[in-house]
């Protein structure tokens, strides 16, 4: 009877660990960089085009970390050091139909006019490196996201990595819809 007490225990204290492992890897909260068995997978291409002008779409992305964020970004975006063209922020993104928040932390980095770059610092994955590119194409501005998203313990991370970058690129999907949004009305009342 013992020895069934104590395999339960057992088997409980490593389901409990298991699962806080994941809740820790899912939020951003327990972040793995082993740097062995890494693999790296695109992040998209993706491109849009903005009827907007190339500075008025700068100005849109650049806002929340250079600027005065509004409430809504501020929820989403906290910067935590500025510099004059780089910017370290958290980016908060509810995961688990909202029921989770992940947490990432990025380098940004700003060439003005035609380029901004995120670089992963911690979060659900070892490594992300992401770029907005900025073209002017009329009527507006042609703007193309790409990027590399990386994970270690060769299959293991792959599935990790299958699991994550959907998540991920459909919240970039969501953000450039905003971009484009916000963008083209500002265009509108110049």
């Amino acid at each position: 009877m013992r020895l069934r007490i104590g395999a339960l225990a057992t088997a409980a204290v490593a389901g409990t660990g298991a699962a806080a492992g994941y809740l820790g890897l899912v939020t951003g909260a327990l972040p793995l960089d082993l740097g062995v068995g890494r693999r790296s997978r695109p992040l998209g291409p993706r491109t849009i085009g903005i009827a907007a002008p190339r500075e008025v779409v700068f100005d849109v992305i650049a806002q929340p970390y250079l600027g005065r964020a509004t409430r809504a970004m501020r929820e989403k975006v906290q910067v935590l050091e500025r510099g004059s063209d780089l910017v370290l922020a958290a980016h908060r993104t509810p995961v688990a139909g909202g029921r989770l928040t992940t947490t990432t932390v990025e380098t940004v980095r700003f060439t003005r006019p035609d380029r901004i770059d995120f670089r992963l610092v911690r979060g659900p994955v070892p490594a992300v490196t992401e770029s907005f590119v900025l073209t002017e194409q009329p009527p507006g501005t042609r703007l193309v996201y790409e990027g590399t998203l990386a994970t270690d313990l060769w299959r293991a991370g792959q599935w990790w990595g299958d699991l994550v970058t959907p998540r991920w690129e459909a919240t970039v999907a969501t953000s450039l819809a905003a971009i484009r949004e916000e963008a083209e009305r500002r265009a509108k009342a110049l």
